[in-house]
């Protein structure tokens, strides 16, 4: 007997925003197709615009949910700190760990400071991105050493996925301690 075709597939719309993700990894965002997108979430074409507007409406899903998702990693990895040292030994393994600094989280993460470029009203996921890193910070740290703090993390999980030699945790928690001290 046949097995009739599924017609409630629940986790569609993720499969779909996740290979948005993956096409942006491979592609880049201005090679990146409806087609490309369905081929590789396994889904027709057609439930592109089902779930989907446009190609602006599924990239600035996707980016946002991606925000959200590397917001809750920083955010669970800082509540794993008792106090201010715990948290700048958190803000090393962010940076040198196997969650956050990913190639795959920093290529995505620059796909979409390229597009919020150019797609204005997309800053605000950026924006809302950097306030919840902020405010996680914060909990440890006054807000001026909090934004410090954020964009060294930022800057410096390019620098630890792409240099040659990668800073020494000890020279990262050395470069920390100045900051916050």
């Amino acid at each position: 007997m046949r097995k009739a075709p599924q017609r409630n597939d629940p986790d569609r719309r993720a499969r779909i925003l996740q290979a948005t993700l993956d096409m942006l990894v491979e592609h880049g965002v201005s090679h990146i197709t409806h087609r490309k997108i369905a081929e590789a979430a396994g889904v027709s074409l057609g439930s592109m615009t089902y779930y989907f507007d446009g190609i602006e409406s599924l990239l600035s899903e996707a980016f946002t949910r991606f925000a959200l998702e590397m917001s809750d990693s920083y955010r669970t990895r800082l509540e794993q700190a008792k106090n201010a040292d715990e948290a700048c030994e958190a803000i090393v393994d962010m940076i040198c760990g196997e969650t956050i600094a990913t190639s795959y989280n920093l290529q995505v993460m620059y796909q979409l400071y390229a597009y919020a470029n150019r797609t204005p009203k997309l800053k605000i996921i950026m924006q809302d991105w950097m306030s919840r890193s902020q405010q996680a910070l914060e909990t440890f740290f006054d807000p001026i050493t909090a934004r410090t703090l954020d964009a060294f993390i930022e800057g410096m999980t390019l620098h630890y996925v792409t240099d040659r030699e990668p800073m020494s945790r000890e020279d990262l928690t050395r470069m920390i301690a100045k900051i916050v001290r």
